[in-house]
C-alpha cells in the first residue's frame, strides 16, 4: 500500500490522500500525522472505497509524516462512526474525533510530575495560600489542575512548592488499573433476577448482536440482575461498557460495583482530569480497561475486545446530545452492539415509548422484573388537589404534605421534595417598574440563586450579582422572586419545620463525582431529614430510611407544548416516587397538581403504566410521531437577526416537496436567541418509508450560506426550544 486515503479530523476538509513512506506499515484504522500546508494535523486511515475523494496523481502526494503509537480504530468502530454521521447528518470527521478523544492518550507511553501536599506549611501564610492548602488535602494532580480545583492561580501553588509545602510525584500515565475478579462475592438472587440474568449471561458467551429491554420496577434490583452478565464478560476477557445518564449517579454505582467485583470500574466523563482521561483512554485501546462506567461520550471509545454493554437509566433524556453531534446515546449504543456482534441491555423501570415499540415488535427481547426485591412493597400514591388544597398564602407546600414530612421527622424517617426548576424562583421583578431580568445572550429569564447570590442563566451561564435596587428604575428593595425553585422550597420547609436538617440536591450542589459521595454518606448517616431536589435525585438512589416522597408541582413538565410532555412527566414522577419505601418501611408518596384529572397524573396515581403508555402509543400513532414517524429540526442562526432571518428564508424558498413529509417553518425558534445567536427552525415531520436524511441532505447542497450563519441538523429531537 504505497498511498492511502485520510480522514482528516476538521469537519471542513474533505478526505486527503497521502503516500506511506518506505518501511511504513499503516492499515484501515491507523490514526497518523499528515502534512497540511506548514501545519501537521491528526488523521485516521479509512477504506477508500467507503470515503469517495478526490483522486490525485502519486507523484503529487505528501508522505505521511507519522503513524502513531495507539491500536488502529476497529472495523466496527468505523462502521459505527459511518452510521452515526448518516443517521445524524453530522459530519463524519465530527464523529470521528469523539473516538480520539484524548490528545495525549495519542502521544504512546509517558511519566508525568504531578504534586501532593507534604502537610508542611509555608513560611509566610497568605489567605489564599491557606485556602488552597485546605482545597487540595488528598489531592494529586498536574499544577493547572489544582489551580481549578483550588481556585487560585498557578503562581500560587509553585510558591507552595518552592516553599516544599507541595512537592513532586513521577507518575506512570499507564499505571494498570486494579483487575476486577467476576466470583469476588456472591449475590442473592430473586427467581425473576436469577432468571433474567441468566438470559443476558447465555447472550454473553454466544457473543452475538442481542438486544434486551430489562423492564423492572423500580426497586426490583435491575443492576444486581445485569451484574452477573457482566462477570460472564470478566471470565471471558472481554470488555464491559456501562453507561450511566449522570454524573451524579457515578459514586453510588461504583460503591455498589466494588463490592460486587473488588475493584472499581474505569471511569469515563467530562470532569476527569486530562491524565485519567490518558490512563483511561489507553487501557481501553489496549484491551487492560475490563469494565468502563460512563456517561454517552463513552460509546465511542476504541474497546479492544468489547462483549457487553448496558444502558442502565435507558429512558433519560440526557443521553440525547444536544450540540455538536447531535446523537442519542441509547440508539447509537444498540448500533454500536450490533456492528461488534455483542448483545445491549437497556435497563430501566420506565422505558422510552420508542424501545417498547421495538420490544412490542420483536426486535428487542423484554425480561420483565415485576416486583420489588426482598418483599419490599411499591409506595401508596396520592394526589393533592391545589385547587382545594391551598398551600398558604405565599408558599408552595400543601398542609397534608407538610404534615406527612412532620411524622417522619418524629418516626426519624426521611423525606424527599421533587421540584425539577433549580435555584431560588424561575423569575425576578421589580414591582415598582414591572422590569423582568432576562439573559442578554438567551431568551430566557435569569434564575435567582440565593445560595450564590447571583442571577444566572441556565441556558448559556451568564451570571450577575443579584442587585441590591433595580437596575432599570433605581429602587432600592423592590425586587419580587416569582415561583419556586429548590432553594425557595428548601427555605419554606426550614420557616414551617426549623427542626428538619434540609440538603438540596441538584447538578448545583453535586456537580462532581466527590459531592455526590458526600450527599449519599450525609443520607446514610441518616444527617439529612428532608431532601429537596430536581431530576437529578429521581434515579439510581437507594436509601432505606426514606419513606416519603412529595412531588411539588407535577404539572410543571406538561407546560411548553413538548412532545414527549406526558412521556417524560410520567418517567421522571415515577422514577422519583420509586424512591420511596425502598427498605422494610412502607412508602408514600403526594403529587401535588392543579389538574389531578390529566391522564398522566390519573395514571400515575392509580398505577397503572400500561394504560398510560397505550393511551401516549395510540395518540402517538395518530399524530405520525416517534415511533411510528420520523421528526428532524434544522436550526438556522447568527449573531445577527436579520442575517438569520434571511438565511432561513432563501433555504424555504428550496424546500423539497415529498410525500408524506410534512415542513413547518421556518419560524422563531422557541429559544429565539441563544448564546447570542439568533434561530430560526424548521420542522419536519416524516413517514417512516420517507428517506429522511436523503431529503435533508440534498434540500441542504442547494443552499450555501455566509460565513456568519450555521445550520445545525438535529434528527430524532428531545428538545424543542
Amino acid at each position: 500500500m504505497n498511498r492511502v486515503r485520510c480522514l482528516i479530523l476538521n469537519a471542513a476538509l474533505g478526505p486527503l490522500d497521502y503516500k506511506v513512506p518506505e518501511g511504513v506499515a499503516v492499515e484501515p484504522g491507523s490514526v497518523v500525522e499528515c502534512p497540511l500546508g506548514p501545519r501537521t494535523v491528526i488523521g485516521i486511515v479509512w477504506e477508500a472505497e467507503r470515503l469517495p475523494g478526490t483522486e490525485v496523481p502519486v507523484e503529487k502526494l505528501r508522505n505521511l509524516r507519522a503513524v502513531l503509537p495507539v491500536p488502529s480504530l476497529s472495523a466496527p468502530l468505523r462502521r459505527l462512526i459511518e452510521w452515526t454521521a448518516d443517521y445524524y447528518v453530522a459530519p463524519l470527521a465530527s464523529v470521528a474525533r469523539m473516538a480520539l478523544s484524548s490528545g495525549g492518550a495519542l502521544k504512546g507511553p509517558a511519566t508525568m510530575t504531578e504534586y501532593r501536599l507534604t502537610g508542611g506549611l509555608p513560611e509566610r501564610m497568605t489567605p489564599q495560600r491557606m485556602a488552597a492548602i485546605e482545597a487540595l488535602d488528598g489531592e494529586q494532580a498536574n499544577i493547572r489542575e489544582l489551580a481549578g480545583i483550588a481556585g487560585v492561580s498557578e503562581g500560587v501553588l509553585r510558591g507552595l512548592v518552592n516553599h516544599g509545602v507541595l512537592e513532586p510525584v513521577e507518575v506512570d500515565c499507564d499505571r494498570p488499573y486494579d483487575r476486577a475478579r467476576p466470583d469476588f462475592a456472591h449475590v442473592e438472587l430473586s427467581a425473576a433476577q436469577a432468571e433474567a440474568s441468566a438470559t443476558f449471561a447465555a447472550a454473553v458467551r454466544e457473543a452475538a448482536f442481542a438486544p434486551f429491554l430489562l423492564d423492572g420496577v423500580t426497586g426490583s434490583g435491575k443492576t444486581e440482575t445485569y451484574f452477573e452478565p457482566v462477570a460472564e464478560a470478566l471470565r471471558m476477557g472481554r470488555q464491559v461498557l456501562v453507561l450511566l445518564p449522570e454524573i451524579a449517579l457515578t459514586e453510588n454505582f461504583l460503591h455498589r460495583f466494588e463490592e460486587r467485583f473488588g475493584a472499581a470500574p474505569v471511569l469515563w466523563h467530562s470532569s476527569l482530569k486530562s491524565t485519567e482521561r490518558r490512563r483511561a483512554w489507553r487501557a481501553v485501546a489496549q484491551g487492560t480497561a475490563q469494565v468502563v462506567v460512563g456517561a454517552r461520550s463513552a460509546l465511542f471509545l476504541p474497546f479492544a475486545k468489547l462483549g457487553l454493554i448496558v444502558v442502565d437509566e435507558a429512558h433519560e433524556t440526557s443521553f440525547k446530545q444536544e450540540d455538536g453531534v447531535r446523537y442519542n446515546a441509547r440508539d447509537v449504543a444498540v448500533m454500536r452492539g450490533y456492528f461488534e456482534g455483542v448483545p445491549v441491555v437497556l435497563a430501566s423501570a420506565t422505558p422510552a415509548l420508542e424501545s417498547l415499540q421495538m420490544a412490542e415488535s420483536g426486535v428487542y427481547a423484554k425480561v420483565d422484573l415485576p416486583s420489588r426485591f426482598g418483599g419490599a412493597e411499591l409506595p401508596a400514591i396520592d394526589t393533592i388537589d391545589l385547587t382545594e388544597e391551598k398551600p398558604p398564602h405565599g408558599m408552595w407546600l400543601a398542609q397534608r404534605l407538610v404534615d406527612g414530612i412532620e411524622q417522619r421527622l418524629e418516626r426519624g424517617e426521611q423525606s424527599l421534595l421533587f421540584l425539577n426548576r433549580r435555584g431560588y424562583a424561575p423569575l425576578t421583578l421589580c414591582r415598582n417598574c414591572g422590569f423582568r431580568y432576562q439573559c442578554p445572550n438567551c431568551s430566557a429569564w435569569l434564575v435567582e440563586h440565593r445560595f450564590t447570590r447571583r442571577l444566572a442563566c441556565h441556558h448559556c451561564g451568564h451570571e450577575a450579582p443579584a442587585p441590591q435596587a433595580c437596575t432599570e428604575c433605581g429602587e432600592p428593595d423592590c425586587l419580587v422572586a416569582c415561583g419556586p425553585g429548590v432553594e425557595r422550597i428548601a427555605d419554606e420547609v426550614a420557616e414551617r419545620l426549623p427542626q428538619a436538617r434540609v440538603f438540596v440536591a441538584t447538578s448545583d450542589t453535586l456537580n462532581s463525582p466527590g459531592r455526590a459521595a458526600e450527599f449519599i454518606a450525609a443520607v446514610e448517616a441518616r444527617e439529612v431529614d428532608v431532601i429537596v431536589g430536581t431530576q437529578l435525585v429521581t434515579k439510581g438512589f437507594h436509601f432505606p430510611e426514606l419513606t416519603l416522597v412529595g412531588v411539588v408541582d407535577a404539572d410543571l413538565g406538561l407546560e411548553g407544548g413538548d412532545l414527549r410532555a406526558g412521556e417524560r412527566t410520567y418517567q421522571q414522577v415515577a422514577q422519583v416516587a420509586g424512591r420511596a419505601g425502598r427498605g422494610s418501611k412502607p412508602g408514600e408518596v403526594l403529587i401535588q397538581t392543579r389538574h389531578p384529572e390529566a391522564p398522566v397524573i390519573a395514571a400515575l396515581a392509580a398505577g397503572d403504566r400500561d394504560a398510560f403508555y397505550s393511551a401516549e402509543t395510540e395518540m402517538r400513532r395518530e399524530a405520525g410521531a416517534p415511533p411510528f414517524g420520523r421528526w428532524a429540526a434544522i436550526i438556522i442562526s447568527s449573531e445577527d437577526d436579520a442575517e438569520a432571518r434571511e438565511a432561513a428564508n432563501r433555504l424555504g424558498a428550496f424546500r423539497p416537496q415529498v410525500e408524506e413529509c410534512l415542513i413547518l417553518g421556518p419560524a422563531p425558534a422557541p429559544m429565539a436567541l441563544l448564546r447570542g445567536r439568533y434561530r430560526y427552525r424548521f420542522l419536519i415531520n416524516a413517514r417512516r418509508s420517507v428517506q429522511l436524511q436523503e431529503v435533508i441532505c440534498g434540500w441542504l447542497r442547494q443552499v450555501d450560506h455566509p460565513p456568519g450563519v450555521r445550520v445545525a441538523v438535529d434528527v430524532d429531537p428531545y428538545s424543542f426550544v
